[in-house]
């Protein structure tokens, strides 16, 4: 490994680790505990929750910690397929 990808390496590490502790203070307990088993089971569903509840604390959107619900709520959104139709105009 050299000094780029030492230093690349560090730098992700950095930056979970300021996801994961952000996280924690935003995600109450069950929360936390959820979304660390959607991670388990579906690591895309479970980034794709965590960069919009940082993308809403960012904006300020954010009142207080969010609950077990609410995270089911943002799972629940995430999770829906979208099905786009394409029509000849």
């Amino acid at each position: 490994m050299d000094y780029v990808d030492y230093n690349q390496q560090k730098q992700t590490e950095q930056m979970e680790a300021m996801k994961k502790k952000l996280l924690g203070r935003i995600l109450s307990k069950d929360a936390y505990e959820r979304l660390g088993r959607v991670r388990f089971a579906n690591p895309e569903l479970a980034a794709q929750a965590e960069v919009y509840l940082l993308q809403v604390y960012q904006a300020g959107r954010l009142g207080n910690s969010v609950s077990d619900a609410q995270i089911m709520e943002v799972l629940k959104l995430l999770s829906e397929k979208k099905d786009f139709k394409i029509r000849k105009l």
